[in-house]
């Protein structure tokens, strides 16, 4: 009887942490500025970007926060893969209302979620002023 106890504990503790490891999330930020962007641009903007990605699904969630824009924000983007001070093309297009704060999710591919978790996507919010974006942010995992 007690081995059949500790066989039960064994199998619902290894069920528990199996669970816990299957539904895991990893968060990701970027601070948005003009200075970042490729070329630089003068704008005083500033704004975050945080995408919190579920390891299980692949679904990734973001919230995109700006002020101090020279102008309404005309799109905004995940592009990658690309390292800081490189340029690439759109990956996740931001719909809906791009009014601060910007929020949607996306379901990503694997090759995808290998680029964001290497560090390898940024974000950015264009303006009628700035047409190749005005601010801009590497997504790196939280600290």
């Amino acid at each position: 009887m007690r081995q059949l106890k500790l066989l039960v504990a064994i199998l619902l503790t290894a069920f528990l942490v199996a669970g816990a490891a299957h539904a895991a999330t990893k968060v990701f930020k970027a601070t948005l500025n003009g200075a970042s962007e490729v070329p630089p641009t003068t704008s005083s903007a500033t704004g975050t970007a945080t995408a919190t990605l579920d390891t299980a699904t692949r679904k990734l969630t973001w919230d995109v926060t700006y002020s101090g824009l020279s102008g309404p924000a005309m799109a905004a983007h995940i592009h990658g893969p690309a390292e800081p001070g490189k340029n690439a093309g759109v990956v996740v297009p931001l719909t809906g209302s791009l009014q601060s704060p910007i929020q949607g999710s996306r379901i990503l591919t694997p090759a995808q979620v290998a680029n964001l978790e290497a560090g390898k996507y940024y974000v950015n919010v264009h303006t009628g002023a700035n047409k190749g974006g005005e601010i801009r942010g590497q997504l790196l995992p939280a600290q």
